[in-house]
């Protein structure tokens, strides 16, 4: 199944704090991921922002907050976001059983924590998952490359920022094609 606007969503998870600035190539990690964003709000695509235990750890990065933050927010507690039997996990999977989306695409921290268990819970309630590879890191680039090779092998799709982006568009005579390239550039 290819890329289809009316189906896709964002899923955010846990870009947050002083973690955010410790993961490997973090800047780049920040700065592509918010390139997603601005490109998915020009394409109408659902945003969802996961953040793990913010009172700990802080709210989501400054550079990306200030494109999410009217976007729906949701605390976690598991790394897994849509599994556990807190008040949180059982909110969040709702919500995205709502929203009736086929295909979710992933970016965020840790790659082999959060990102890895929640991208399985994606894939065990039946949502086809895609990646972000340069929008996702994790402190060692090993876990990261590990927990992709897994994410993989478990039926994840992975992508790039560039590879998503130009399938959402489909074509040069796609409306928002010029706004969209504005920002790859």
């Amino acid at each position: 199944m290819h890329l289809n606007e009316e189906k896709v969503g964002l899923l955010i998870v846990d870009i947050q704090g002083t973690l955010a600035r410790r993961v490997s190539d973090s800047e780049a990690m920040v700065c592509k991921t918010a390139k997603l964003i601005q490109c998915c709000k020009l394409l109408d695509i659902p945003v969802v922002v996961l953040e793990q235990n913010p009172d700990g750890l802080g709210g989501t990065v400054p550079e990306i907050e200030t494109l999410v933050a009217s976007d729906p927010h949701f605390k976690k507690f598991t790394f897994n976001a849509l599994a556990g039997t807190d008040q949180c996990s059982s909110e969040i999977l709702a919500y995205i059983g709502e929203m009736e989306l086929s295909r979710w695409l992933v970016v965020g921290i840790e790659t082999h924590v959060c990102v890895y268990q929640t991208v399985t819970g994606l894939l065990e309630n039946n949502h086809t998952v895609e990646v972000i590879q340069d929008c996702i890191s994790s402190r060692e680039s090993s876990n990261a490359l590990l927990a992709i090779d897994n994410m993989r092998e478990r039926g994840a799709q992975i992508s790039s920022f560039e590879m998503t982006v130009f399938e959402l568009l489909k074509s040069c005579q796609h409306p928002k094609f010029r706004e969209v390239l504005a920002l790859i550039k």
